[in-house]
């Protein structure tokens, strides 16, 4: 127990203690991932509510994916999944459980990862649990992916490059077609993408970006906890890798799958926003006015404002929620020291004027 102590009195000295949030009201929330406004839409919930009989509100799976016996939910949106994308999809019950279970299954001694330095916890647990060699390239390098390729990929059976399509922390964007381009430097190399981020947002239809290169791309992973505004997460691939990760993936194999309302509700909110291109425009309209805002000169719906002193971000996090406006501090070991920083996050349900707010307020507190 001394060790445990020793670890938060230094947590606590650094300003890198975590607590759970207290749920404080707030005029404005730019914290969540709700890209869409879904979460919030209460219209929506009434809808699906109305379809559910005693037959369909099935709150719990009560086993795993491989024993459950009710399958309608999960092959119902597997399939919806498959006529949108024309790739096999696999459910998940969370974009953790996805990342982490497939990479640590694609791994073994003759698999070689090379990840962006900047990929998401949950590869890099993959990673770790996987007992492969990884290593990381430079962020949205790709001359440091390709000379990595060049020298150590000829000593490997198989390559596997982990990228997202976009970043959670800075709200950048992969190039795609250079990660594409790499790819086809080596025969017997996979191209993963993360689009937990992208997934609702961009791209045709809100597929994402990875879409438009589906035949190169061959494991993307798309989340229904963000955008999509449920709970779960799933991955297309060609269906020898979908049989794969069946036998191999033990996220999947060894939990208990999402309960089935929850998987029925989001198939409702997907046929949905497959339609909501004019809130993907306003939301990108948003991002513009965000990025003239912070002065970031970006129209992306994740914006970071650095700040690089973790006690620093947290006084100006309380400050911001003082005169309602929430945005909760980023710090290490999420971001890398020296880059704390505020995140961010819009949604479609915003409105220009609550960008205003967060303008004067920041004009109060700061000088950006």
């Amino acid at each position: 127990m001394n060790a445990i102590r020793r670890t938060l009195e230094r947590l606590e000295t650094e300003g890198n203690m975590r607590v759970i949030p207290s749920g404080a009201p707030c005029r404005v929330d730019f914290s969540e991932n709700d890209y869409l406004g879904i979460a919030a839409d209460a219209d929506l919930r009434r809808d699906f509510l109305r379809g559910l009989t005693e037959e369909t509100f099935v709150p719990s799976s009560s086993a795993s994916r491989l024993l459950a016996s009710r399958q309608d939910a999960y092959t119902s949106l597997e399939r919806y999944l498959t006529e949108l994308y024309g790739k096999p999809a696999l459910l998940f019950n969370s974009g953790y459980h996805a990342n982490t279970g497939m990479v640590a299954a694609l791994g073994g001694k003759g698999t070689l990862f090379l990840a962006d330095k900047l990929v998401h916890a949950s590869m890099i647990d993959g990673l770790t649990l996987s007992g492969s060699t990884f290593m990381r390239f430079l962020h949205n390098d790709m001359a440091h992916l390709e000379r990595l390729i060049e020298k150590y990929a000829a000593d490997y059976e198989r390559v596997v490059i982990l990228a997202e399509s976009v970043y959670s922390m800075d709200g950048d964007r992969a190039d795609l077609p250079a990660l594409v381009r790499a790819k086809r430097l080596h025969p017997d190399t996979l191209l993963y993408i993360d689009e937990a981020h992208a997934v609702g947002v961009l791209g045709e239809r809100g597929l994402g970006l990875a879409q438009e290169y589906a035949g190169d791309v061959d494991i993307m992973v798309g989340t229904f906890g963000k955008a999509l505004g449920s709970e779960g997460a799933f991955a297309l691939m060609n269906n020898d890798l979908r049989r794969f990760m069946v036998n191999r993936c033990r996220s999947l194999i060894f939990s208990t799958a999402l309960a089935p309302v929850t998987v029925s509700w989001s198939e409702h909110v997907l046929r949905r926003v497959v339609e909501m291109d004019a809130e993907r425009a306003h939301l990108q309209q948003l991002g513009c006015a965000l990025g003239q805002a912070l002065g970031t000169g970006t129209d992306s719906h994740i914006q970071p404002y650095i700040v690089g002193d973790a006690h620093r971000v947290m006084a100006l996090s309380h400050s911001l929620l003082e005169d309602g406006v929430k945005v909760l501090p980023i710090r290490t070991p999420t971001v890398p020291p020296h880059t704390e920083r505020l995140r961010f996050s819009l949604s479609a349900a915003m409105s220009p004027d609550d960008i205003s707010l967060l303008q004067s307020s920041m004009n109060k507190i700061v000088t950006l």
